[in-house]
Parts: C-alpha cells; sequence; structure tokens
C-alpha cells in the first residue's frame, strides 16, 4: 500500500483521470488505460528507468520531461500528461511509481466502464469469473501458473470470455493474470472487483452461504449492511455447501461468521478444551 509522498503522487493523477474521464468518451478512457498499462509494462522491464523517474534527486519538472521524451508521439496526449503528473511527483520507492501507473491503468479501464453506463456488469462479471476459477482447480491451476507463457493463459482467458463479457472485463482478465500490483491472480481480481465497487461508491460484502439468497434477501441484506457501515454496500454471494446453514459475512476485515460449521467447530473446541 501506498504511504505518505507516493499516495499523494497518486492522488494528483487519479484527480487528473477523473476529470478527464467525465467528458471524454468511453473508448477513449479505455484507450488511455491500455497505454498506461503498457507504460507501467516498460517501468516493469527497465528499473533503471524506474530509477531515475523516482529518483528524489532530480527535480519533478526533469522527471516529467524524462519521461515526455520517451512517450511523445508513442502514446495519447491524456497518457501523455497522466504519466508525466506521474513521474514529476514525490515516491518513496521506484516500485511504487510502478503500482501507481499500473493501478491508474486498471482505473482508466474502469472509468471508461463507467462513462458507458457498464461498470456494475464489469463488477459483477470480475466475481463471477473469480468464482468459476475457484470451482476448477483444474482452471485456476492454468491460470495461476506462473510458468506458462502469460500470452498462452490470456488465450484460454479469451476463449473463456469472448463474446459473453464486456471488453473491459476481458482486458482487466488479462491484467490479473500479469500478477497486478504484485498479487496473486485470484487476489488481484478480488481488488479489481473492490475497485469497481469504490468508483460506484459502494463498499463490497462478501457473502458465504450453504443455499442461494432470494433476491429479496439478498436486497434485504445489502439494505441492513449500508445501514451498518453508512454506504452503499455491493453484495457478492458465493455459495458453499460445506457451512451447511447460517451465513459468513466479510466487509474489508470485519467477518461475521454465523454459519452452522463455524459453531460447530466452535462446540467441538469447546468439548476439546474439558
Amino acid at each position: 500500500m501506498m504511504q505518505g509522498v507516493s499516495r499523494e503522487s497518486f492522488r494528483a493523477a487519479a484527480d487528473r483521470l477523473d476529470s478527464y474521464a467525465t467528458s471524454a468518451p468511453a473508448a477513449d478512457i479505455a484507450t488511455t488505460g491500455d497505454e498506461l498499462l503498457s507504460v507501467a509494462d516498460v517501468l516493469r522491464r527497465q528499473p533503471r528507468l524506474r530509477r531515475a523517474l523516482s529518483d528524489p534527486g532530480r527535480s519533478g519538472q526533469d522527471r516529467a520531461e524524462l519521461i515526455r521524451s520517451l512517450l511523445t508521439g508513442k502514446v495519447g496526449d491524456e497518457t501523455l500528461e497522466l504519466a508525466s503528473t506521474l513521474a514529476g511527483g514525490g515516491w518513496s520507492a521506484a516500485s511504487e511509481l510502478l503500482d501507481a501507473t499500473e493501478r491508474l491503468g486498471v482505473e482508466a479501464l474502469l472509468a471508461s466502464a463507467d462513462r458507458a453506463d457498464d461498470l456494475s456488469d464489469v463488477e459483477d462479471e470480475l466475481f463471477r469469473f473469480g468464482q468459476v476459477v475457484d470451482g476448477s482447480p483444474e482452471l485456476s491451476g492454468a491460470l495461476s501458473d506462473v510458468v506458462a507463457p502469460p500470452a498462452q493463459r490470456a488465450e484460454l482467458v479469451k476463449a473463456l470470455l469472448d463474446g459473453k463479457a464486456k471488453p473491459v472485463t476481458l482486458r482487466l482478465v488479462e491484467v490479473a493474470l500479469g500478477g497486478f500490483g504484485g498479487r496473486s491472480f485470484q487476489s488481484a481480481l478480488s481488488r479489481m472487483v473492490e475497485m469497481s465497487a469504490e468508483r460506484r461508491d459502494r463498499q463490497v460484502a462478501y457473502v458465504t452461504v450453504a443455499a442461494p439468497l432470494s433476491d429479496d434477501e439478498e436486497r434485504r441484506l445489502g439494505t441492513k449492511l449500508s445501514q451498518l457501515y453508512g454506504r452503499d454496500v455491493s453484495v457478492k454471494q458465493t455459495v458453499d455447501p460445506q457451512v451447511l446453514g447460517g451465513m459468513s459475512v466479510l466487509v474489508g476485515s470485519d467477518l461475521y461468521d454465523g454459519t452452522v460449521l463455524r459453531r460447530l467447530n466452535d462446540t467441538r473446541k469447546a468439548l476439546s478444551q474439558r
């Protein structure tokens, strides 16, 4: 997680992106996102450049001019401005500049979905795909295999999602395959779900139940959680028969476990201590 000066530098670029995204066409915003992710790939492959662009011994203007000289004519004007805003900021470590560039690219893709009124669908598609992967050890192993070429894993994802999910969803899953922010594939997908919810000013509640909640039950649960947390809550439901009954709700670091399985385990633990 970015701290101090790095967080402030990222916020300046993110604010610029948000301002741009309020009026730009969705397709243009998506292009900006792809270009920022390409810049992040360059930074990942070139540690010397990464260090030069985050060197506190150089002025922010000097670092901004350096990235401009490298990118002018290769990316769009908005990408150029966002990249130079990032490079001109202060960074606690070179790795944080890389993480910020990648994150800004993802934020741009989410902003493009928001502009196209597709963000809720993208959020749900990312979550559902994560559930599909969780439910198939073979698929999970294939997509999480860092030894396999990324292009090969991306082709598998394309075969599974092409025509069945929004283009932004497909692109984000490809980014997750690369270990977005140094995360595992599944963790990267979860983070993207949360970023989608945050852009809609919502918090995610991961709910695990033995049998599916009805639409009305899910709606009532969402309302109660929204009242508890003081903001809208996006309920993401996972069905796991092994919990036997009741439900488990995870919101951020808060876990409310009212499952039958948990109660049985507590009972077993209490009996074993007698």
